[in-house]
């Protein structure tokens, strides 16, 4: 059998080193002995608990002005307050794993109360660490009375004191803002709600002090609402849609926002002259109160419907007659049929000029001089068309009646569906 060889490149295999020894992790004598100190002097707090809590009441009220009020509405509700803090915070210095939680759950429920009540987040976390200072000069004055030479072993647990109300001052900032943004949230959805009613025109009587409030807006003043498609109160841009200077409170919607703007009078300008391109925005009528509001929002929709899609603004007492007749439908239906069914009796495209004529005419107030130019004949071709179409249908254009319900049917053709 060959012999195995022994590469030269490798080296002979030694003695392993054995791994060092990790010290285990234990407090030094100093710090035992520091500990000893510690639970003795907080043993001695928690027996003089009322005192300590006399005592940080009182410094809350000469050194944090916003407990002051507080306090005073109900010093028996912030002495039982402070008295649960100083216990757990003192508990946590003798057994810090075994009281851990219920001292967070007591600092949470605090931050809690506090942001329910509006207390300032800076004025609690100040209360928080004038109880630490408290507890810690307390227990120096502790030590110095009952065993003086051992005021210098406190410096080596002074840190176990510190971290703790730092740990503390984060739980209660985190559940003072948590409780904020929830409380930010429903007053958010409570307003919401109160405009939507409003809006809807179901809410009750007894919740317009409420909305009032809730809107600032008076509950007796004049109002109108502004409808605007497509979404665009919402943006960033939305103050565009008004006149410069007017106040509104904006309800966004799925299709339409709508905005509830207080006015003077009805001559006031509410929305702007020119509108960003595709803007389409449709505005009331003035109401009493904001009771009426929902009846402005129904209007301002009316509105909205005459508003082309190309965009612009349509004020609703600009056009009444067109209102009407977007407001009842099948009766404007029913009138466009009425003054226009007898022409179906002719070639669609000769039907259709002489309702284009027709309308020409009246948008030219009467004039066949001025219609002609703009249907590009002459004055005497719309004189015939116009009498061709009362032949046809019997109606008379020099009678008022008539000309009213031609001028209506004509409305209800071009906004109405065919």
């Amino acid at each position: 059998m060959p012999h195995a060889v022994r590469p030269r490149s490798l080296p002979r295999p030694g003695p392993v080193p054995a791994p060092r020894a990790r010290a285990p992790r234990v407090r030094s004598l100093i710090d035992a002995d520091a500990l000893s100190v510690l639970h003795r002097a907080a043993r001695i707090l928690l027996d003089d608990l009322p005192r300590l809590s006399d005592q940080l009441v009182a410094l809350l009220q000469d050194q944090e002005p916003a407990y002051r009020s507080a306090i005073e509405n109900d010093a028996t509700e912030i002495w039982q307050e402070v008295h649960r803090s100083l216990r757990h915070s003192i508990a946590s210095l003798l057994d810090p794993r075994g009281v851990r939680d219920a001292a967070r759950r007591c600092s949470w429920k605090i931050g809690v109360t506090r942001a329910e009540q509006g207390l300032p987040l800076d004025a609690l976390l100040h209360a928080f660490r004038l109880g630490g200072s408290l507890v810690w000069q307390s227990l120096v004055e502790e030590t110095s009375r009952a065993a003086p030479e051992d005021v210098r072993l406190l410096v080596h647990v002074a840190s176990d004191v510190w971290n703790f109300v730092d740990e503390h001052c984060t739980v209660v900032a985190d559940s003072y803002r948590q409780t904020e943004r929830q409380l930010a949230w429903r007053r958010e959805n409570r307003v919401r709600l109160l405009a939507a009613a409003l809006l809807d025109g179901t809410s009750r009587i007894a919740d317009l002090p409420e909305a009032a409030l809730a809107l600032d807006l008076p509950e007796h003043g004049r109002y109108v609402v502004v409808a605007v498609a497509g979404g665009f109160a919402a943006c960033p841009g939305a103050q565009a849609v008004l006149a410069p200077g007017v106040r509104v409170h904006w309800h966004t919607g799925v299709d339409t926002d709508h905005g509830i703007v207080r006015v003077s009078d009805d001559t006031e300008p509410v929305v702007a002259d020119e509108q960003p391109p595709g803007v389409r925005v449709g505005v009331s009528s003035a109401v009493e109160g904001l009771a009426a509001v929902g009846e402005a929002r129904r209007l301002a929709d009316t509105a909205l419907s005459l508003c082309p899609e190309t965009g612009g603004t349509v004020r609703l007492t600009e056009h009444l007659p067109a209102a009407l007749v977007v407001s009842s439908p099948d009766l404007g239906a029913a009138l466009a049929d009425r003054l226009f069914g007898p022409l179906a009796r002719l070639e669609p495209a000769d039907a259709e000029v002489l309702l284009d004529t027709l309308a020409t005419w009246l948008a030219c107030d009467g004039s066949a001089q001025r219609a002609s130019r703009r249907l590009y004949c002459h004055r005497n071709t719309v004189l015939n068309r116009l009498r061709r179409y009362e032949q046809l249908t019997g109606r008379s254009l020099s009678r008022p009646f008539d000309l009213v319900e031609v001028t209506l049917a004509l409305t209800a053709r071009r906004l109405l569906p065919r």
